[in-house]
């Protein structure tokens, strides 16, 4: 009599086999599984874990953190740069200076 089980089931099966040291063959000999229907469980579950979800954005929200400005100090003089300040721009500004 055939036998059908959920893909819980068969999830707990092939772990259990995974675990065991026995090859798939010797598995499904020792449990009186089908070679086919293990494979096909597998495969099925593999299949139904990878598949791909895209996300959708339901809601803009603003940072609720204050970033902080970038300051530079040259002796007595203070520059502050807000934090969007392009990494190129600071970095050529700061070679300028140091000259």
């Amino acid at each position: 009599m055939r036998k059908t089980r959920s893909l819980e089931q068969w999830r707990n099966i092939i772990e259990e086999q995974q675990a065991s040291d026995l090859t798939i063959t010797e598995f499904c000999q020792q449990h009186a599984l089908s070679k086919t229907s293990f494979y096909a469980a597998r495969s099925k579950l593999n299949t139904e874990s990878s598949r791909f979800v895209q996300a959708k954005v339901t809601k803009h929200v603003a940072p609720t953190e204050q970033q902080q400005l970038i300051m530079v100090t040259i002796g007595s003089v203070k520059i502050s740069f807000p934090p969007t300040m392009p990494v190129a721009y600071l970095s050529q500004l700061l070679r300028e200076l140091a000259l």
